[in-house]
């Protein structure tokens, strides 16, 4: 996907004489590993657009696979899905789609936009001083390497600064907070 994504950046950026990122975010995948997350994740990536506000109901939204499964499907094997809904053949797509509408809290890829804030970099210095007990961030290099690493995993973990924040703030290497 990194290569792929960016191939296509730079063929983007170059075709419309742009610089700079085109997504927002890096590529996130998670296995699918028994039925039940393969249903919340299928209905998940169904809804996605009714979230977003582009239809009101899942059927609406043309560029969807969910045509496929109410029709004759022409690029998507429907049978696995369809067969873990229901053993009734009538009543295969019927339930499908209810199951598909139903209000749900479904969460994939472990997203929670409250844990993803981000933290300013005034506040991040106040979080490294008060942690590491120190009055300018950048004496974080100063410790010994063990307690240096200990206090880097606490600031990515315990308070979710980010490791290029962590590197931007205490001038400590990139290398050094990935391995710490």
């Amino acid at each position: 996907m990194r290569r792929l994504c960016g191939s296509y950046v730079y063929w983007y950026n170059t075709k419309y004489r742009r610089v700079g990122n085109l997504f927002q975010d890096r590529f996130k995948s998670e296995a699918v590993e028994d039925d039940q997350y393969f249903q919340t994740v299928l209905r998940y990536i169904h809804q996605n657009p009714v979230k977003a506000g582009l239809v009101k109901c899942v059927e609406e939204y043309k560029w969807s696979s969910m045509q496929e499964y109410i029709n004759q499907a022409k690029f998507v094997n429907v049978n696995l899905p369809l067969e873990m809904i229901s053993c009734d053949r009538e009543k295969r797509i019927e339930k499908f789609i209810e199951y598909t509408n139903g209000i749900n809290e479904d969460k994939c890829l472990d997203t929670d936009n409250e844990a993803k804030k981000r933290i300013m970099d005034d506040e991040a210095r106040e979080i490294i001083k008060m942690e590491c007990t120190i009055k300018n961030a950048m004496e974080l290099q100063q410790f010994d390497c063990k307690t240096r690493n200990r206090y880097l995993k606490t600031l990515e973990d315990k308070h979710s600064l980010s490791i290029r924040q962590i590197e931007r703030l205490t001038g400590i290497n990139r290398g050094v907070i990935l391995k710490a």
